[in-house]
């Protein structure tokens, strides 16, 4: 464990904290950063993830020592007065880490032997997209596929918001498509060429009561589609389902959140699938 003591917020060797509120420029360098104690625990954990450094207060190395020990990455310690001034706001808890981000998974590859997979489409919010990340770990989706206009699973409040479920679900995003590539209309097409049984959830009438949801048996391999709040999913999107679930609910309730339709949905695919009490 290479512990540095900082004295001085100004430090140079900090100077990569001091840009975590420009998301864009994390994003350029390909880092992202993990806040507070329990985050950090499970980066350091998933093993997954290189580690730039991490920058703690005193109380935050008690606590994560033990898991430090074959940590090759500076871990920077200093005073927690410091850590509002240098990094601009007040989630961290004195506990921050940079680490960098995976290549680009081949969606259509990671796709391969997952039994359950949830498809979003366009939900921009980084907040729903960091709580369908946390159910879609409770309920054993094995993997995520992220549309075009879809927020960043690693950003600081996704990654906060899912309890760091992103760091551990499997996810590939796909873009508008490129020559010679599927683009994200093609690759839907291809899991349902594949047997894959694509499910829209979706308020419109003639949509299936989840409650009543059957597959074609216990082990088929399942898509669960899910829109951005309001819109819902695309025209497009929804052309390619094999079924168009609902929840259903109380008469005069419009929606819920999205997270937790997605918590709900999930729930009831796990069940139909024979994954859960």
């Amino acid at each position: 464990m290479n512990v540095v003591r900082v004295e001085d917020a100004r430090d140079p060797r900090l100077a990569a904290y001091a840009s975590l509120a420009d998301a864009r420029a994390l994003l350029a360098r390909g880092l992202f950063v993990a806040e507070g104690r329990y985050v950090v625990q499970r980066l350091l954990e998933a093993g997954r993830f290189p580690i730039e450094s991490l920058l703690l207060n005193e109380a935050a190395l008690a606590a994560l020592a033990p898991g430090l020990g074959a940590l090759e990455a500076p871990v920077y310690v200093c005073a927690s007065r410091f850590f509002e001034s240098l990094t601009g706001h007040h989630f961290h808890r004195g506990c921050l880490a940079l680490a960098r981000r995976p290549a680009s998974s081949p969606a259509l590859e990671l796709a391969r032997g997952v039994g359950a997979l949830l498809v979003l489409d366009a939900v921009g919010n980084p907040d729903n997209v960091g709580s369908v990340f946390r159910s879609a770990l409770a309920f054993g989706v094995g993997a995520v596929w992220l549309g075009p206009g879809t927020a960043d699973p690693l950003s600081r409040k996704a990654v906060r918001t899912s309890m760091a479920a992103s760091l551990r679900v499997p996810w590939a995003a796909w873009g508008e498509g490129a020559a010679g590539k599927p683009g994200w209309l093609e690759g839907l097409a291809q899991l349902r060429a594949d047997g894959v049984e694509l499910l829209a959830l979706t308020p419109q009438g003639g949509a299936r009561d989840l409650r009543d949801l059957e597959l074609s048996s216990p082990t088929a391999r399942v898509a669960l589609l899910i829109g951005a709040e309001g819109p819902g999913l695309s025209e497009a999107v929804l052309e390619l389902a094999s079924m168009r679930v609902r929840i259903e609910m109380q008469a005069g309730v419009d929606s819920l959140n999205l997270g937790v339709a997605a918590g709900i949905a999930l729930h009831h695919l796990a069940c139909a699938r024979g994954r859960q009490p």
